[in-house]
């Protein structure tokens, strides 16, 4: 019989110190032709992303044209001068790029991602298409059926149906935020390519756009393949646009979205709050995910974990819109679903954690976990330059400083457990907060208005 060797034992291997680590800087620069571009260099990331901001808020829309800036948005991809649809998207494929644009209320953004050895075909593209986009009535027919098409199916997601209405609840009827981003069936059927050039006249131009660029420029000319692409876009001067306030009516109420026979209730309660210039932001995110930001938070635990009455509630923050002096807000907000029956049991519970916060704060523990959860893995969230690309975008939408997101870790792990209980109970006021249930109203409506959380109103599902 063969004899074992005796086992070896290694110690146990242990962690090395910790890398510093701080949200990329970006480094500034304005084109001959008025664009603004920040580039950031990510040493190993081989795709390069660009994102475009374009000066062409929801609120610049025609009136009874709402859409017209989603249209214009999809259409940048749709063909120009150079090329027609078909061979705009080969010309993507052959270069390994893809490009996506959306509207939202601060404007319109473009995002284009390419391999660094395809920069500058990636880059001629996108400029081609800001440059002279075609607008072809065929393709922007097309877009708006899509469109159209897109519609009922949102109407039939509890969760978009909810959004809808808490929107119309909570702004006035005159604001272009009380009203879907993307147009209603009677707004964008009225769209045309006539209609989505004279948007793009009016409003997009290289003088109030910029450009984010972030990947590994190791040997890259940047300034000479930005001027040569994105440099060759001309269009007439401008100032960017005032950013108005926001106004919106918080007033404690219930809405029921009715849907007759539905299983489940989608809970969506809200009000507006401040936005990422004032100096609550960084205590009011770190309340909030306490209070329902991940598996581990309040809401989970006591609604999923104790009751069972969801698979998850989440609380969180999302700005509207920034205005560099202070116009802006955000969205507060709690969602999720819970079997019908305990609807007003549910809402009763959540209601309950939310005065128990206010009467007895958050805990030391709690403050430490969110703070590891936020901060701690900020340099997993940034492995990728999109998502560098993405936050930086936001800043400049925002009318942020470059340092913004890098400063806001460093106050995130110094704000502590009362300043966050106060940010939290600030934000989601028991009795200044507007609740959307999308449910059947026959089961729910006296529960709900058994709780005494504002007056209970019934609306059709439409």
């Amino acid at each position: 019989m063969t004899e074992l060797a005796p086992m070896e034992f290694h110690p146990q291997p242990q962690p090395g110190a910790a890398k510093p680590w701080a949200f990329p800087a970006p480094e500034r620069g304005t084109l001959d032709n008025g664009l603004t571009v920040l580039h950031c260099h990510r040493p190993g990331q081989q795709v390069v992303a660009v994102e475009v901001l374009l000066d062409a808020p929801l609120d610049t829309e025609p009136a009874g044209l709402d859409g017209v800036a989603t249209i214009m948005a999809r259409a940048f991809s749709e063909g120009t001068d150079q090329h027609s649809a078909e061979e705009f998207a080969a010309e993507l494929e052959r270069a390994g790029a893809t490009l996506d644009a959306h509207a939202d209320h601060p404007g319109v953004r473009i995002s284009l991602e390419v391999p660094v050895s395809r920069l500058g075909k990636g880059l001629g593209l996108l400029a081609d298409a800001l440059r002279a986009p075609a607008f072809a009535e065929s393709e922007v027919e097309r877009l708006v059926r899509n469109r159209l098409d897109e519609i009922p199916h949102e109407l039939a997601s509890p969760a978009r149906r909810a959004a809808k209405e808490l929107s119309r609840e909570l702004f006035p009827a005159t604001s272009r935020m009380s009203r879907p981003r993307q147009g209603t069936e009677e707004t964008v059927e009225k769209i045309d390519a006539a209609a989505v050039r004279a948007f793009y006249d009016r409003h997009v131009r290289p003088a109030t756009a910029t450009a984010v660029v972030v990947g590994d420029l190791t040997g890259v000319d940047l300034e000479a393949l930005l001027g040569e692409t994105l440099g060759a876009w001309t269009g007439t001067p401008g100032e960017p646009r005032p950013v108005p306030a926001v106004t919106a009516d918080d007033t404690g109420r219930v809405v029921i979205v009715d849907r007759p026979g539905a299983v489940q209730t989608q809970l969506l309660i809200g009000r507006t709050g401040p936005d990422r210039h004032d100096r609550v932001w960084p205590a009011q995110v770190l309340g909030t995910y306490c209070l329902g930001g991940t598996l581990t938070s309040r809401l989970d635990r006591v609604l999923r974990e104790e009751k069972g009455y969801t698979y998850g509630v989440r609380a969180f923050g999302q700005v509207l819109r920034s205005g560099p002096e202070g116009e802006g807000a955000s969205m507060l907000a709690i969602s999720g679903s819970v079997d019908t029956p305990n609807t007003g049991p549910a809402l009763d519970d959540l209601w309950k954690v939310l005065r128990t916060l206010a009467a007895e704060g958050l805990t030391d523990a709690e403050r430490d976990v969110a703070v590891q959860n936020l901060v701690g893995v900020a340099p997993l969230k940034y492995e990728t330059a999109a998502a560098v690309a993405s936050t930086l975008a936001d800043q400049v939408e925002q009318h942020l400083p470059d340092d913004f997101q890098a400063t806001l870790y460093r106050q995130l792990a110094a704000t502590g457990t009362v300043e966050a209980t106060a940010a939290v109970v600030n934000a989601f006021p028991v009795d200044r907060l507007v609740t959307v249930l999308v449910g059947d109203a026959a089961q729910i409506k006296a529960p709900v208005e058994a709780l005494g959380i504002g007056e209970v109103t019934v609306v059709a599902a439409e």
